[in-house]
């Protein structure tokens, strides 16, 4: 679908694109945070998920996609305060946030940075530290070159707007900062986010299922009342969701399985039980 607006916005020193999508809606929008070396154009999957039951927004980060890069230096917490500015800048008061990758992690920093603008998160694929990568990962990122996005969409779209090679250089040395340095949220910043918070990953992801479930488990999660009762008796405040077989890349292409989960999570529904197991309150369905 098209979308409903789009263009370019000058905030934070930069000229950021943007676009949304779907009209006015009852429910806070979604605004979806792209990956590492993504943009708009690598969301349109995600988009369609969602775009049919709540406002979607979706923006490109510093140098990514339509929106040129500059002098200034790349962190986790400039992204964030990018994304704040342009939720400000559409007059969005709340929001749910979803971030895949590198974009969850500056989905955390939104959440830590400006907690009024965050209504739930979602963290796909992402880590809150750089410990949470597999070291494999981050010597991958070390050895990335120019030469390895040569005729790529990522390219293609830096070169429309920026068509200095010396300029994409400079940017791919940033991103490889950027990513081998990660950022460094301590367990007490990850307790404090105010927003209910769902952990998406795969079992086969870039990430250590063990972080993943330190995020969930700092976030809220796991809940001893439910399990001496065997079922839930309120809404949870943290959610974990681990796909079988499912790479880091994997992942990205499962919207179509994940979007009615997080949907839930956004809406605050959980799985109906079985009708033998219902009480006449309804609790012990929760």
């Amino acid at each position: 679908m098209p979308p409903t607006r789009s263009g370019h916005l000058p905030l934070n020193g930069l000229s950021i694109y943007y676009e949304m999508y779907g009209g006015e809606s009852k429910t806070p929008p979604l605004l979806l945070i792209p990956g590492g070396f993504m943009s708009t154009d690598s969301m349109r999957s995600w988009v369609s998920a969602f775009a049919g039951t709540r406002t979607v927004i979706v923006f490109d980060q510093q140098g990514h996609g339509r929106t040129p890069d500059t002098s200034r230096e790349m962190s986790y917490e400039q992204f964030a305060d990018d994304a704040a500015a342009l939720l400000r800048a559409l007059r969005v008061e709340r929001a749910a946030v979803l971030g895949y990758s590198q974009g969850g992690g500056v989905a955390l920093q939104l959440a830590l940075r400006h907690p009024g603008l965050v209504d739930k998160l979602v963290s796909l694929s992402a880590t809150y530290r750089a410990d949470g990568w597999y070291p494999s990962v981050l010597e991958g990122i070390r050895g990335l070159s120019a030469a390895a996005f040569a005729g790529t969409s990522v390219a293609r779209a830096f070169e429309e707007h920026t068509p200095d090679a010396a300029a994409f250089d400079a940017y791919l040395e940033k991103m490889k900062v950027l990513s081998i340095e990660d950022q460094n949220i301590s367990d007490a910043q990850m307790r404090s986010i105010a927003a209910k918070t769902m952990v998406i990953a795969g079992d086969a992801d870039a990430l250590r299922l063990e972080h993943a479930l330190a995020m969930f488990t700092l976030r809220g999660g796991g809940d001893e009342e439910a399990a001496a009762a065997g079922a839930l008796q309120r809404i949870p405040v943290a959610r974990l969701a681990i796909l079988p077989a499912t790479s880091h890349i994997g992942i990205f292409g499962e919207s179509a399985v994940l979007a009615p989960m997080v949907n839930a999570f956004l809406d605050d529904v959980v799985p109906a039980p079985p009708d033998l197991f219902q009480d006449s309150s309804g609790l012990r369905g929760r």
